[in-house]
């Protein structure tokens, strides 16, 4: 059962036209939780919701600096990211998130392997891949993006295995362009599919292709900015030694794309999904209570629920994933995605004033984080 606190109106307040926010505490299992919740019509045509980044995959920000920059009116923080790396002495923790993400059309990356995922354990059944997003129909919906790609060269065609991730699969050859970053590389030969924690490979090459020629070749990973019209192939164990027949001067060509085998993603986040047709999905953890980060889409995917659980000291408990979803659920959510919660969790609107931030931060301040979901009002 909700019930609304006795200084917050039931029906909320308006931000702009077609978004209105308002706060309602639930029971958990670990106590009183208290839900901030923004309800977003996608079928107003003032309103845009979109993905909040600091303009690289590997880079972070605070929601309230990341809606600030960009103009947004409401947002909310995005997907689990590599927070640590001490389990890899004298790597760099990339920031970078552990799902895919499209803005404004556009491939940012793909997912990492399922081994090398941050994160609370997704449902049974997941593949790392899933992302919750809008269409370009404007409607909302859960699916999965999967990578398509090519590193076409005189002798033929190499897979490519990986776009501007953190963590490469084994044996693979990965693109990163512009949109990684300038933080070091280093960390995508570390890890196996299966063990985030396993060492780092030896046996590493990259290959830097600008215009449709290699202009140079190294052992290892750098780092530092690249180009607009530059990529750099990062190979791990045998997917180093293909590249090890590229020289500079020759011709290739790079061609990627995720895939979502439906209407295409005008934005999309990654994170996994705890309901789907209405129906929590079987194994949701019933167990651990923490403060959370969610979205849900009614019916039909034209109205989105962006909720965020309060970290204050009085309502830290927050509640399970299993009970996340059944209050997705009651407020008429048809699909429901999690998304990264703990000291991360936090719901933002624009007032008169500025951004102001609605939930408290569990760890007593703002936690920079690498995406989120925002939401724009349009003339």
């Amino acid at each position: 059962m909700f019930v609304t606190p006795a200084d917050a109106s039931p029906d909320g307040s308006a931000v702009v036209r077609g978004v209105r926010y308002r706060q309602f505490d639930v029971a958990g299992a670990a106590g009183t939780a208290r839900v901030h919740l923004l309800t977003v019509d996608l079928g107003d045509r003032h309103v845009r919701v979109r993905l909040l980044h600091p303009g690289a995959v590997a880079a972070r920000e605070t929601v309230s600096r990341l809606a600030e920059t960009a103009g947004a009116v409401a947002g909310v923080n995005g997907d689990f990211f590599d927070i640590t790396e001490t389990q890899h002495p004298g790597v760099e923790a990339t920031g970078a998130t552990v799902g895919p993400a499209v803005a404004d059309g556009r491939a940012m990356k793909a997912a990492v392997p399922p081994g090398q995922r941050f994160g609370p354990a997704p449902p049974p059944g997941t593949t790392g891949r899933e992302v919750f997003g809008v269409g370009v129909d404007r409607r909302a919906r859960q699916g999965r993006l999967r990578l398509v790609g090519s590193v076409r060269t005189a002798t033929g065609a190499l897979p490519l295995g990986g776009l501007n991730q953190y963590a490469l699969p084994q044996d693979s050859i990965g693109a990163f362009t512009m949109w990684w970053g300038t933080v070091s590389r280093a960390r995508a030969v570390c890890g196996t599919d299966t063990d985030r924690a396993a060492g780092c490979d030896t046996d590493a090459r990259e290959v830097t292709v600008r215009a449709g020629r290699v202009v140079s070749v190294s052992e290892g990973p750098g780092a530092g900015p690249i180009a607009p019209d530059t990529t750099v192939l990062l190979g791990r164990g045998s997917g180093a030694r293909r590249l090890a027949g590229l020289s500079v001067g020759d011709r290739v060509r790079v061609r990627y794309a995720l895939v979502s085998g439906s209407v295409p993603y005008a934005f999309a986040i990654g994170g996994f999904p705890v309901l789907s047709g209405g129906e929590p999905l079987p194994g949701l953890d019933d167990r651990v209570s923490a403060v959370r980060t969610a979205v849900g889409v009614t019916p039909g995917g034209r109205r989105l629920l962006l909720l965020a659980l309060d970290g204050s000291a009085d309502y830290r408990g927050g509640l399970t994933v299993a009970e996340e979803a059944a209050t997705l659920r009651t407020l008429g959510a048809a699909e429901g995605f999690n998304l990264d919660g703990g000291g991360s969790t936090e719901l933002v609107t624009r007032e008169r004033g500025g951004i102001v931030i609605r939930s408290h931060p569990s760890g007593g301040a703002e936690r920079p984080v690498p995406n989120g979901i925002g939401v724009f009002a349009v003339p």
